[in-house]
C-alpha cells in the first residue's frame, strides 16, 4: 500500500510491502509462469518441480527486494536475468544453452500473454479478491491459446497413424511427427524414432531384447541418459498415402507418453525420400 505524506514542507509518497503477501504472489505466478513454459517446450518435468522452481524465484525476488540495493536498475537487472535464469534452471532443469535461451525466450512469451490476460479479466472482476482464481484461468488460457498457435503453426508437427512390424507381428500407434526430434545412432547414421515402451513390448519377447544396444540423448528438463535402441522389419506411415520404411530405428522410452495422447515420435528424416540408406529406409511402398 502507499502512504502520502508531508516532510520538511513537501509532500512525498511511502510505499509498505508485505512481504509474505508479496512471496505468495510471486510463488503463484511463478508457477503458471513456469508451467506455460513446461507446455510450450515439451518438458516432462514433474509439477513437484515447477514448484520448487516457483519457490526458488520468489525467494530471490523477495531478497532483491529487501537488500539495500542503491540502484533500480540493479535490481531491474537482477530481476530479469539472475532470478528468472536461477527460476528457469531449478525449475525446468535446463542445462544447454540452446535449451536454455529457448526456455527464457518462453518464460518472457508466457508473461507476456499471462499478463494481458489477467488484464483483460480485471476489467470485470476486483483482482485481488480473486487473484489465485484468476492467475490458474490465465494459465488454462494461455494453454489454449498456444495450443491453437501449435496447431495452426504447426509448431510440434502432426500426428499420424503408425503400423509396426515385427516378427509377423503389427501393432497400430498414434504418432507425432515432431521436428525437435533429431536423435540420430551415432553407429549407421540413421535417423530414430521413439516408441512408448508398452507398445514395444506387445511386439518384442524378453529373448528378443538380448544383445540390444542403448543411444544417448539428452532433452529439455531431463539428464542426459540412454534408451534401448532396436530395430523394426519395417514399419507403414499413414498419411495422405501410405509409406513403407523398411528396418527403421526406434528408441524405447521408459516413461508413459500417452498422456499426450500419442505412443511414438518420428524423427522426420525418416520419411525423406532423398535421404539413401542402400535405397531401403528411405523408400515407399503401397500397402
Amino acid at each position: 500500500m502507499s502512504l502520502i505524506v508531508e516532510e520538511e514542507g513537501r509532500w512525498s509518497v511511502h510505499y509498505e510491502l508485505y512481504i509474505d503477501v508479496f512471496f505468495l504472489v510471486n510463488v503463484t505466478m511463478d508457477f503458471f509462469l513456469l508451467a506455460a513454459v513446461r507446455k510450450m517446450s515439451g518438458s516432462r518435468v514433474s509439477y513437484r518441480r515447477i514448484f520448487l522452481g516457483a519457490l526458488s524465484g520468489a525467494l530471490l525476488t523477495c531478497l532483491i527486494v529487501v537488500l539495500p540495493i542503491p540502484y533500480a536498475s540493479v535490481k531491474f537487472i537482477l530481476f530479469h536475468s539472475l532470478a528468472n535464469a536461477v527460476m528457469i534452471k531449478a525449475g525446468i532443469g535446463i542445462k544447454g544453452k540452446r535449451e536454455f535461451l529457448q526456455a527464457f525466450i518462453l518464460l518472457y512469451i508466457s508473461g507476456f500473454l499471462t499478463g494481458g490476460v489477467f488484464q483483460f479479466l480485471g476489467q470485470y472482476v476486483r483482482i485481488g479478491s480473486v487473484f489465485f482464481v484468476l492467475a490458474a484461468a490465465s494459465y488454462y488460457i494461455v494453454s489454449a491459446i498456444w495450443n491453437l498457435i501449435s496447431y495452426l503453426a504447426g509448431h510440434r508437427g502432426y500426428r499420424c497413424q503408425v503400423v509396426l512390424l515385427k516378427g509377423g507381428k503389427s501393432r497400430k500407434v498414434q504418432a507425432l511427427i515432431d521436428t525437435g526430434n533429431s536423435l540420430r545412432d551415432a553407429v549407421t547414421g540413421k535417423p530414430v524414432s521413439i516408441i512408448d515402451k508398452k507398445a514395444v513390448m506387445e511386439l518384442w519377447g524378453e529373448d528378443d531384447m538380448a544383445g540390444i544396444r542403448y543411444i544417448p540423448y539428452h532433452s529439455i528438463g531431463k539428464a542426459e541418459g540412454v534408451m534401448p535402441l532396436i530395430t523394426l522389419d519395417g514399419m507403414y506411415v499413414c498419411r495422405k498415402e501410405k509409406e513403407w520404411i523398411e528396418r527403421p530405428l526406434a528408441a524405447i522410452c521408459e516413461e508413459d507418453m500417452t498422456a499426450d495422447r500419442y505412443e511414438m515420435i518420428l524423427n522426420p528424416d525418416v520419411l525423406i525420400g532423398g535421404v539413401d540408406y542402400g535405397n531401403q529406409s528411405g523408400s515407399t511402398t503401397p500397402i
